[in-house]
């Protein structure tokens, strides 16, 4: 972690603009902005009201600012760019990170290059559409990179996605992290059924749609599998009328360490991540996971459990082939969550990633904008 006494960030004021305000991105920006209060920087944050993210840095005493930004684009982002351009005119940051395609979007047109700029795209937004809307994304990717000092990826594989689609900027990568102490846990659930647990927005991105197809297979071996969904989304209702009485929906949870506690095996079928939270979560909790082969995922888990614990995206009959393999056999399940367990403890501690982010700041923290660049936007 920081230094309190790191004098070369002390004066520095970090704004994180944020859309959304739920999931993993909440849940990263949360972590960061606790540990760089702890270090003594000034940090404020804009990021939509009434949300999980609003409620958690308030209640932390951070600066908080409310950002009434939508998920997706559309004409409300000239109102949205101009509300969040009006912000920092207020915090007078010297630096913003903006986290997630539309925060990406408004801060890098509000700012336009005339302070420090962090984007951390947390997953693109051309990989969630298809067709004439994923090519406008990507050519706005490849354009907003000149208003961008450092493009932040979670992840290698992210990283070079962004470079296949013809985006040219100055790069860092920087993994994410959990809290290990708040998700180790005591030893194996003892559940009387074998249970699958999935943390995941209720969308067509975590594809709990490809879970509920491979479902059946699961059953068909380990009749006595219980399923377990963890979270709210637009895709709920299509979800549960999809699903039997032997998948059970939580809805949303303030607190997702029961859950990984209570499983067997934790699974998350992405269609496309940055590098999923989730699964880092559940192996610091000890439980052994089944991912989908997107960007982030060879890199979240350790090497030998790849052939075991990698399955292609959407394919649900290799997805029910992997877990039935595990919850068939309770020795690899407690080999495999050991194992995940140390992996995250050396490599994905929060500590290490808010160190690493600092870095970027340090580097950043002395950038002014070129002579030619415009104002913040009016």
């Amino acid at each position: 972690m920081l230094s309190p006494l790191d004098t070369d960030l002390a004066s520095v004021t970090v704004l994180h603009a944020v859309q959304p305000g739920d999931g993993g991105v909440a849940r990263v920006v949360v972590d960061l902005v606790r540990a760089q209060r702890a270090a003594g920087l000034r940090v404020a944050v804009a990021c939509p009201p009434g949300t999980g993210l609003s409620a958690a840095v308030r209640a932390d005493g951070a600066e908080t600012h409310d950002w009434r930004a939508g998920r997706d684009p559309g004409p409300a982002v000239l109102r949205e760019t101009r509300d969040l351009a009006r912000l920092i005119r207020a915090v007078r940051p010297g630096l913003v990170h903006a986290h997630s395609a539309k925060a990406g979007l408004c801060a890098r047109l509000a700012v336009r290059g005339r302070i420090p700029t962090v984007y951390q795209p947390h997953a693109w937004s051309f990989e969630a559409v298809e067709g004439r809307t994923a090519a406008v994304a990507r050519r706005w990717e490849r354009f907003g990179a000149r208003w961008t000092d450092r493009i932040l990826c979670v992840s290698e594989a992210e990283r070079r996605t962004g470079e296949e689609a013809g985006i040219a900027a100055d790069w860092s990568v920087v993994h994410n992290g959990v809290d290990t102490d708040r998700f180790t846990t005591g030893g194996p659930p003892g559940n009387p059924a074998p249970t699958v647990v999935c943390v995941g927005r209720l969308c067509r991105q975590k594809g709990q749609d490809v879970l509920l197809a491979a479902w059946p297979g699961v059953l068909a071996e380990v009749p006595a599998a219980r399923l377990v969904l963890v979270g709210d989304g637009p895709d709920e209702e299509p979800l549960r009328s999809a699903a039997g009485p032997s998948v059970r929906f939580t809805g949303a949870v303030a607190d997702t360490v029961p859950w990984y506690r209570a499983a067997d095996v934790v699974v998350l079928p992405s269609r496309w991540e940055g590098m999923a939270l989730a699964p880092l979560e559940a192996m610091a909790a000890g439980r052994p996971v089944v991912v989908s082969d997107v960007d982030g995922a060879r890199e979240s888990l350790p090497p030998a459990h790849q052939p075991l614990c990698l399955v292609p995206p959407e394919d649900p009959a290799a997805l029910a082939t992997a877990l039935v393999r595990l919850l068939g056999a309770p020795g690899l399940r407690h080999r495999l969550g050991r194992e995940a367990h140390e992996h995250v403890l050396s490599r994905f501690d929060v500590r290490r990633t808010g160190a690493a982010v600092a870095d970027v700041y340090r580097e950043l923290a002395g950038v002014r904008g070129a002579e030619h660049r415009e104002p913040i936007a009016k």
